[in-house]
């Protein structure tokens, strides 16, 4: 059973580090900014990838150190990635990270995970996460192209619209959330003709 507690983050309010300068930090780094443009994140390796480091260039607002990983690093940070091979130094961190109850993913090695990055579907301001619990980040991806391809492009008008059709409702919290489950459930079969 899938027991995940899925939530979305305000990557631009939060500080993230990511430890690691590879292809596996490059897909994390990826994600970040491909799901939150303004996201505040330090990234830590001995050495990057000419692909890593071409992507941290075109981001100048990602702050970057080729370095060793020392504890200062854990410093006014909220949320810990490591994309490292060095399977002591993920221990390291992650020991210390728990210790400052920080929430951290390790890549590829779930046990050690606080949280899994989902693979995200995005139609404008629609977002879908999706979780495998780990198991099969493949399948994850898989149904992420389903899902893309099955979204209409015009999802994100139909968003704005019942947007202004929640903000002109009147009455009590029990009216405004059946009118607007009844409005929704028509958009989804595409009863309602404004959308």
């Amino acid at each position: 059973m899938n027991e995940l507690f899925p939530i979305f983050l305000k990557l631009h309010e939060l500080q993230t580090l990511v430890v690691g300068g590879g292809p596996v930090a490059l897909e994390k780094l990826q994600a970040i900014v491909s799901n939150s443009p303004q996201a505040k994140v330090r990234v830590i390796a001995k050495e990057y990838s000419k692909e890593t480091q071409e992507f941290l260039v075109a981001q100048p607002h990602l702050q970057w150190r080729t370095k060793d990983w020392e504890p200062e690093d854990l410093e006014e940070i909220d949320l810990v990635i490591l994309a490292t091979n060095n399977p002591k130094l993920n221990q390291t961190v992650r020991a210390l990270s728990r210790e400052k109850h920080l929430l951290i993913n390790v890549a590829d090695k779930p046990a050690l995970c606080d949280f899994y990055l989902s693979s995200v579907v995005r139609k404008g301001n629609l977002k879908l996460a999706i979780s495998t619990n780990g198991k099969s980040p493949t399948m994850a991806k898989r149904l992420k192209e389903f899902f893309s391809d099955l979204l209409p492009e015009e999802i994100d008008e139909a968003l704005d619209l019942l947007q202004t059709y929640r903000n002109q409702l009147k009455g009590d919290f029990k009216h405004k959330v059946e009118t607007l489950n009844a409005h929704t459930l028509a958009v989804l079969k595409g009863n309602d003709t404004r959308f």
